[in-house]
């Protein structure tokens, strides 16, 4: 169906513009007929130069060019069957047409030139998404799994929110955060930051401990003497998650981020932290101390994680996208449905345009477990 599809998408304009090209060469062979039946008393040759213009809006350089110079060659044989070739009215004609043609065969050259550059920078934004913002999998043990980027930026799709996930021996750990700022800085930090969770997630003991692992990374990386001026200026808010197989809990530890959404029996909660740490990069400024909020999670349980460019989505009457309220209503369904639904929604709330980056994780653990009790908590100093 790939194949089928990219095949489609490739011959559509392909035969779009074989369908169109009839319309210029119609052109040019009318106008030559009707001059040379004119008996002397040439009608339009100068309409031929609307030949080489037209075909250059939907033909390639060199079909544009092969047009002009059958324009031209018409023209010539106007020229020669009127015996007009010399004359200096014939002569000025040919002219504006030999000009008009270059100017609009460059044009072309220059627009394909355009859209190859474009093509290419859309390649290596793919190429750096997958290397930075790794798709997540459907199902991560017995989670199932389903996540979505929007990026702000029309030609980006990545930005400075991030996410992961990593197996460990016990269960699964998340990761979902946001870069202060836009653009190539914002993902030099993001991609900081989950090559530090991805190296070290399944090394530390407690999400305490991979909390201040993560701050420590992040402060080192702004201390670095070409980035001294930012030391103390850029910070990212994120949110820890570690979810067991075979317990139906939720262990979060929450660094300044929007908390997450538990969607339960048509109903929706936010999952506030207790005593939430300041963003990542900070934490050497204020002594974090890291404390782990445990929320149930039953099998039927959805999980939503997101950025602040969701909840701070504006519609074109400056109203935030009710995230809660909408997802009250897509309790019922699966990770994938759910973010189907939201991606929908959320386009149209803010009229097809994000004006910041939105990540979303949606989770749902797919094993029945014994009900545990919950409440547990520590910190880190």
């Amino acid at each position: 169906m790939g194949l089928l599809q990219r095949f489609t998408q490739r011959s559509r304009p392909r035969q779009a513009g074989d369908a169109l090209l009839v319309l210029p060469l119609a052109l040019i062979v009318v106008i030559v007929m009707v001059d040379v039946v004119a008996l002397g008393l040439p009608l339009g040759p100068s309409l031929l130069i609307v030949a080489p213009a037209l075909t250059a809006s939907f033909a390639s350089t060199f079909v544009t060019g092969a047009i002009a110079a059958i324009a031209m060659v018409g023209m010539l044989v106007i020229g020669l069957d009127a015996h007009l070739l010399g004359t200096m009215d014939f002569d000025s004609q040919f002219v504006a047409l030999l000009v008009v043609s270059v100017i609009v065969t460059v044009f072309c050259y220059l627009n394909e030139r355009r859209a190859r550059e474009l093509a290419l920078v859309r390649m290596v934004s793919e190429a750096t998404q997958r290397a930075v913002l790794r798709p997540l999998p459907r199902r991560i043990g017995p989670l199932r799994v389903a996540s979505m980027y929007l990026a702000a930026q029309s030609q980006s799709m990545i930005g400075g929110d991030l996410y992961a996930a990593i197996r460990t021996a016990t269960g699964t750990r998340l990761i979902i955060g946001d870069v202060m700022g836009k653009g190539l800085t914002a993902i030099s930090d993001a991609a900081l930051l989950l090559g530090a969770f991805r190296e070290s997630a399944h090394r530390q003991a407690d999400l305490p401990e991979l909390a201040a692992y993560l701050d420590h990374s992040v402060c080192w990386n702004l201390a670095e003497p070409s980035e001294a001026e930012r030391a103390g200026e850029c910070f990212i808010t994120a949110a820890l998650l570690d979810i067991p197989d075979a317990l139906p809990l939720i262990h979060v530890v929450n660094c300044g981020h929007p908390p997450p959404l538990l969607l339960r029996g048509r109903h929706a909660s936010a999952l506030h932290a207790t005593r939430p740490a300041p963003p990542l990069g900070l934490g050497e400024l204020t002594a974090a101390a890291y404390h782990v909020d445990t929320f149930t999670f039953e099998p039927e349980d959805l999980l939503l994680l997101h950025t602040d460019g969701v909840i701070e989505a504006r519609d074109p009457l400056g109203v935030f996208y009710p995230l809660t309220e909408r997802a009250a209503s897509w309790t019922l369904h699966s990770p994938s449905a759910l973010i189907h639904h939201l991606r929908t929604d959320l386009l149209a709330h803010v009229g097809g345009h994000l004006t910041d980056d939105a990540a979303v994780i949606a989770v749902q653990h797919t094993l029945r477990r014994t009900p545990t009790a919950v409440g547990t908590t520590h910190d880190n100093a």
